[in-house]
């Protein structure tokens, strides 16, 4: 199911309980204990999955964890849907651990009030034609973690590996995942003495109003601790974004103070043309170091027939 996932919130935000949340833990195969965050919501379905293992939900704030937003959210069960349709208001609970979220206990109270779609007041061109791999990204220009500019062309002679993302965005398998994956993609190819050294992995936040460079330098200690080699986090304005967005098919609106955005992560190769796209959340570190290989060992090589990545 194609549609925006509108987040907000913070991995770093403090881990206090609101007055709708429960804290379990439990211990996964391997016997190490996870916490589970529990809360109790209420919102309206926009939408649902054909295999009903997803609903897109308006729903209202949660205290403790985010304000009201319309996200795309895995359902444990999918019977517990049976009963629901697209406009119906419904209670539902929210988990959420480290690695993932899902909710459960769904049930209808009623009818929700019609309400503008998501995707209103995108400030996102939608006239730029999509790239595909083999086309030169044009070059951009970013506020590093730093402080200071940054272009896409100064990796040039290097494979670069680009995520979108933003420091305010809660739930693990979204924004956090894409930037997890990063890591450990990172820790597979420093630790391969047969991989090459030319490559470079960047993530851009949308949200350069809010993620300045000292939030940046921050956020990116929790995912690569104190050591930056080959990984630098950025923002981008939304002028450069309506420049580059709609050319690798990323969708960035506003929704009051917040975003509503999909996922997409890419593999340049040394001269600066797309050579992998990924789309969405369910792509692994394996597979990223795979591509940043191959982008890597293609910068000496003409570029004939390079696969999408998915």
């Amino acid at each position: 199911m194609k549609y925006p996932m509108l987040l907000v919130g913070s991995v770093l935000l403090s881990l206090v309980a609101g007055c709708h949340r429960q804290t379990s833990k439990e211990a996964d195969l391997n016997g190490a204990v996870k916490e589970e965050r529990v809360f109790e919501a209420k919102g309206v379905v926009r939408e649902i999955a054909p295999d009903r293992r997803k609903a897109v939900i308006r729903h209202e704030e949660i205290p403790g964890y985010m304000p009201r937003m319309t996200m795309e959210l895995i359902v444990r069960d999918p019977r517990e849907l049976e009963k629901i349709a697209s406009g119906d208001l419904i209670t539902f609970r929210l988990h959420a651990t480290a690695d993932t979220h899902w909710i459960d206990v769904l049930r209808r109270i009623g009818r929700g009030a019609t309400e503008p779609a998501v995707f209103q007041g995108l400030f996102i061109p939608q006239d730029v034609p999509e790239m595909g791999p083999g086309d030169l990204l044009p070059d951009q220009e970013f506020l590093s973690e730093t402080g200071q500019p940054m272009r896409l062309t100064d990796f040039r002679g290097r494979a670069l590996a680009l995520t979108f993302f933003f420091t305010r965005c809660p739930l693990p398998d979204y924004c956090p995942r894409m930037n997890k994956n990063f890591g450990q993609a990172r820790e597979i190819l420093l630790k391969n003495t047969q991989a090459p050294t030319n490559w470079q992995f960047l993530c851009v936040s949308f949200d350069a109003e809010f993620d300045r460079p000292a939030i940046l330098k921050g956020y990116a200690r929790v995912f690569r601790g104190e050591n930056p080699d080959r990984w630098l986090f950025a923002a981008a304005t939304s002028e450069v974004l309506a420049s580059i967005a709609p050319r690798l098919d990323l969708k960035v609106g506003r929704d009051g103070g917040s975003f509503s955005h999909n996922l997409r992560t890419v593999v340049l190769d040394a001269q600066g043309r797309i050579r992998h796209q990924f789309d969405g959340n369910e792509w692994t570190p394996e597979q990223l170091a795979v591509a940043v290989i191959e982008a890597a060992n293609a910068s000496s090589l003409p570029q004939t027939e390079p696969t999408d990545g998915n």
